[in-house]
């Protein structure tokens, strides 16, 4: 298995020095120009504004630009950010505690919900409980996060009064996690029901049965394990997506986050930031791709590493 992972973490190299290059390219062909976030509409004379360029690289040729860039990330150094001048690995620092409080909230909310109402559909097809629960998933997954978040919101803490409508500590984390949960919970609920359905007709789930073993033995301890290969691969990529895509949601409930600064710094054109937050979310995929092969081994024996 040692061997298994450090072949795919050496193939991961290639991919994310091509992210770097693709992302530098795509990042200067967007129309626009850095300064004027750096100047942020204040008055400033052509001297200024030349002053600015020269310090921030961006008057040197496009070649040249991007062999300082590559040459400073293999060292290490992925730049300062074009605004306030810090180290953009800083600045993801700083935010990244909040990221992975709100992916790892959801992830709980997502599995709870979703693999227990995804179960319960597929022990019982067709009745009113099925018919409920996939109205629930259908729901979940069609509406806007930001619709949801608005909604909780005014439910819980303009109405009810339950929960914070801003806040950092762990009342306020609640409805941000469940506005994202919901959303991977009822994908996660049609996956279990589908894996569920599939896996009781296989014959040792009858046999199980015949032996007289209670459905709530053979679904917890045989069908479930084995119907959660699906579900597992849904879940490694939601939580790499959570982690650098929840931009809409940690706008919503004013949370600082990776998904709000990148999305922020594309509009200001704030290269270095920009072209870092791509290779940490690029990275944090590849990572949560790993993961989720290696789980499957632990969740199915059969499944061997070469």
């Amino acid at each position: 298995m040692i061997q298994y992972c450090i072949q795919r973490l050496l193939t991961t190299i290639p991919v994310l020095i091509l992210v770097m290059i693709v992302v530098f390219f795509i990042i200067h062909l967007i129309p626009g120009d850095p300064i004027l976030g750096i100047i942020a509409g204040r008055p400033a004379s052509d001297l200024v504004i030349e002053n600015l360029r020269h310090k921030m690289g961006l008057d040197l040729p496009f070649a040249q630009q991007f062999v300082r860039y590559m040459a400073n990330a293999f060292k290490g150094d992925f730049g300062t950010s074009f605004i306030d001048r810090r180290p953009v690995v800083e600045k993801y620092l700083h935010v990244a505690p909040f990221s992975v409080q709100l992916a790892l909230g959801s992830l709980v909310i997502s599995i709870v919900v979703g693999v227990s109402l995804g179960t319960i559909a597929g022990i019982f097809p067709g009745t009113w409980l099925d018919t409920v629960i996939m109205a629930f998933a259908i729901a979940g997954v069609s509406l806007p996060g930001f619709f949801t978040g608005l909604l909780l919101i005014y439910l819980f803490s303009l109405t009810l009064h339950w929960f914070p409508v801003l806040g950092s500590g762990f009342k306020g984390l609640i409805l941000p996690s469940i506005s994202t949960g919901l959303w991977a919970a009822g994908n996660i609920a049609r996956l279990a029901r589908s894996s569920i359905l599939e896996v009781i007709q296989e014959d040792y789930i009858r046999t199980a049965r015949a032996k007289g073993l209670s459905m709530a033995t053979v679904v917890g301890k045989h069908a479930l394990r084995n119907a959660m290969i699906p579900v597992l691969t849904f879940l490694g990529m939601q939580l790499a997506t959570n982690l650098g895509g929840l931009a809409i949601t940690e706008t919503v409930f004013n949370r600082p986050g990776v998904g709000r600064m990148l999305v922020d710094a594309v509009i200001i054109l704030d290269y270095p930031v920009v072209q870092f937050g791509v290779l940490l979310i690029t990275g944090v995929f590849i990572l949560m791709s790993l993961v989720v092969d290696l789980l499957y081994g632990i969740v199915d024996p059969r499944i061997t590493y070469m």
